[in-house]
């Protein structure tokens, strides 16, 4: 059995990815006037990815031995919580409506597309980017769309005295 090495050129295309990827994520949610940019959704995608490369290498270091027996789920189940936390973070409730659940559904599958990327799924994190800003954007349009259209047959709303 070989033992598997990852080379520093694996890992920079990885993270250069991932960043790459969580930016054009970003970009969007910037445009649309979210609390969280390109920033967040760049280190929150290469933040997983080095996550999952980090679990990778060290199963692989760990791999001829017998005292350790490491799952890489394990790592990928306490990213998914870690982001559960920041995306409560961005969450708020207002006098009536809950803000921010969309950007935190953004971090929390942006950090999936950094995991994808740590574990060498480019396709699959180049398909879910553009899946994410089919909904970010095209999405929104329809969205917006369907609700002038309900608004405008519906009677005003009354105010809560």
């Amino acid at each position: 059995m070989e033992q598997f090495f990852i080379t520093n050129q694996d890992i920079i295309i990885k993270l250069v990815l991932a960043m790459g990827l969580g930016v054009v994520i970003g970009i969007e949610r910037y445009i649309a006037h979210k609390s969280a940019g390109m920033r967040t959704y760049a280190l929150l995608s290469m933040g997983s990815a080095l996550f999952v490369i980090l679990a990778s290498a060290v199963i692989n270091s760990f791999s001829y031995s017998s005292y350790i027996s490491i799952n890489p789920l394990v790592i990928m189940a306490a990213v998914i919580t870690g982001i559960g936390f920041l995306g409560a973070g961005a969450m708020f409730k207002t006098e009536s409506t809950l803000v921010g659940l969309t950007t935190a559904t953004g971090l929390w599958v942006s950090a999936g597309v950094g995991m994808a990327v740590g574990f060498g799924f480019y396709s699959l994190a180049i398909i879910a980017t553009i899946l994410i800003l089919f909904i970010f954007v095209v999405l929104w349009i329809l969205e917006r769309h369907i609700i002038d259209r309900i608004s405008n047959k519906l009677p005003p709303r009354k105010e809560l005295e």
